[in-house]
C-alpha cells in the first residue's frame, strides 16, 4: 500500500503531520506493507533563496493581517508542535525558496533515503535555524541523512530533477491540492492537513482492508465448479 505525501519543507504544519503520520503508522499492524513517498509542493514558488526578517513581520507582510496576530499565530504553532515533540525555534527560522531542496527529495527517493532526508531538512528548518534554500547548506544537511554529498552538489548544479518536482505539483492540480500537509492513500483517500494520528489510522485500516483480496471461507467441503475453460458435469 502507498502514501503519497504533498508537503513543503518550510511548512510547519507539515512538520507536525509528519510526527502524526508517523504515530499513526507505528500503531497500524500493516506498516511493513506501506511505502511512503514524500512529493512536491512549494508554498511559495517566487520565494528568494532567503526572506531576511523577524518571522511574524514576514507572516504581516504575505498575509496582510498585524504583526502581533502573526506572533500569536507562533505561539500557538509552537504550543502546538511541542505537544508532539517538535521544538520549533521561529526566532532562527531562515526560510525561503525550495524548489532546489524538493529536487535533492527526489534524489534521496531514488537512493532510498527520502524519509530520513525529508527529516533532516524539516528538522534544520524549523528547529536549527538553517537557510534552506542555501546550496552548501542543502548539500551538507542531505550528506548528514546519507546522501553523497558530491552527487548533490552535481544535481543543484544542473537542472535534474525538476521535471519530477514539477510533476508532482502538477498531480497535485489535478487533485485539487490547494494545501498540504496532503495524504493520499493507495490513490484512493484524500486526507487534508494535518490530522491526528487515530484520524490517520482509521484510513491507513480502510484502505488496507479494500485493497486485500478476498478471504477464502473454510466450508469443510467441495463443491463443484467449473474453472480453467472447461466445466465437467
Amino acid at each position: 500500500m502507498r502514501v503519497e505525501i504533498w508537503s513543503d519543507v518550510v511548512c510547519p504544519w507539515c512538520y507536525v503531520g509528519k510526527r502524526r503520520f508517523e504515530a499513526a503508522l507505528a500503531a497500524f499492524p500493516h506498516r511493513d506493507e506501506v511505502e511512503v513517498v514524500w512529493r512536491s509542493f512549494e508554498l511559495d514558488p517566487e520565494a528568494p533563496p532567503e526572506r531576511v526578517g523577524d518571522y511574524a513581520e514576514l507572516l504581516s507582510r504575505k498575509y496582510g493581517f498585524p504583526v502581533e496576530q502573526g506572533r500569536q499565530m507562533i505561539t500557538t504553532m509552537t504550543e502546538t508542535a511541542a505537544q508532539d515533540g517538535l521544538d520549533f525555534r521561529f526566532d532562527l527560522a531562515r526560510v525561503g525558496n525550495t524548489f532546489d531542496a524538493h529536487r535533492l527529495l527526489h534524489l534521496a527517493h531514488a537512493r532510498g533515503v527520502q524519509d530520513a532526508v525529508k527529516e533532516r531538512l524539516v528538522h534544520a528548518t524549523f528547529t536549527e535555524g538553517e537557510p534552506i534554500g542555501d546550496h552548501e547548506t542543502l548539500v551538507r544537511l542531505v550528506a548528514e541523512a546519507g546522501l553523497d554529498a558530491a552527487e548533490a552538489r552535481e544535481v543543484l548544479g544542473s537542472d535534474r530533477y525538476a521535471a519530477e518536482v514539477r510533476a508532482d505539483e502538477a498531480q497535485a492540480r489535478a487533485y485539487g491540492i490547494t494545501g498540504v500537509p496532503f495524504f493520499v492513500v493507495d490513490g484512493r483517500y484524500g486526507v487534508s492537513g494535518a490530522q491526528p494520528a487515530e484520524a490517520i489510522g482509521q484510513v491507513l485500516a480502510t484502505a488496507y482492508a479494500q485493497s486485500r483480496p478476498l478471504a477464502m471461507v473454510a466450508t469443510g467441503a467441495d463443491a463443484p465448479g467449473c474453472d480453467d475453460g472447461s466445466c465437467a458435469v
